[in-house]
């Protein structure tokens, strides 16, 4: 068993949700006036912790208005999230990592308060051991997340994955040192994600369960 710790994104790459963050992050910029980005600007944010999304997005607000957008945001988003879904093979993969006696974990850009009900409305809290958020530590890509999970865990960076569906994700691996898995079916482009030197790119979650079945 190589990895001992695998660590999950969660937007993007558990829950189907970049549409619909893609969708409240346009409509909290048009509730301020502000010019609302195209669905290939607002999906480079997903992953980011909101402060720093909210402040690439509109680079141009005054500081005391990032978080007025971040409360617009939150609106839009919490409306209809009980509707999102998880992608096709999630829960029986980590019930699979989960019997192998894994630890998995979630390095996530959502908030405490939002990763808390996720991990209600998808029934998906007891697969996982730990879990770090935008919130708690740096914004990815810093490594804080994933060295907080290794020092948790007690395991070196050679025993651990990292699995995202973002630039931001697979940067945060390499600063940290450990192994980095991209999915293709989430937030960013196929081309952006093989820049940064994921050890795969995997194209649905069975695909991905396949390859950890061999390889990790």
């Amino acid at each position: 068993m190589k990895y001992q710790l695998i660590a999950f994104d969660w937007d993007g790459t558990l829950l189907d949700s970049a549409a619909a963050i893609v969708h409240a992050i346009q409509s909290a910029c048009r509730d301020l006036d502000v010019p609302a980005p195209d669905d290939s600007r607002a999906r480079h944010v997903i992953g980011l912790g909101l402060a720093d999304a909210m402040q690439y997005i509109a680079p141009g607000l005054r500081p005391q208005d990032y978080q007025a957008m971040v409360g617009r945001y939150r609106h839009h988003y919490l409306a209809n999230d009980h509707q999102l879904t998880l992608f096709s093979g999630v829960r029986e993969m980590l019930a699979r990592l989960r019997a192998e006696g894994r630890a998995l974990a979630i390095a996530t850009g959502k908030s405490r308060v939002g990763l808390e009900r996720a991990l209600d409305h998808s029934g998906l809290r007891p697969y996982f051991d730990a879990s770090r958020c935008a919130d708690e530590c740096h914004s990815k890509p810093h490594p804080q997340m994933l060295y907080e999970l290794m020092d948790e865990f007690a395991v070196p960076a050679e025993a651990v994955v990292m699995i995202g569906d973002t630039t931001h994700d697979l940067q945060m691996a390499q600063n940290a040192g450990v192994d980095a898995l991209a999915v293709t079916y989430g937030a960013h482009p196929h081309g952006h994600l093989l820049e940064h030197g994921p050890l795969a790119t995997l194209d649905s979650v069975p695909e991905l369960d396949r390859w950890l079945r061999s390889n990790g």
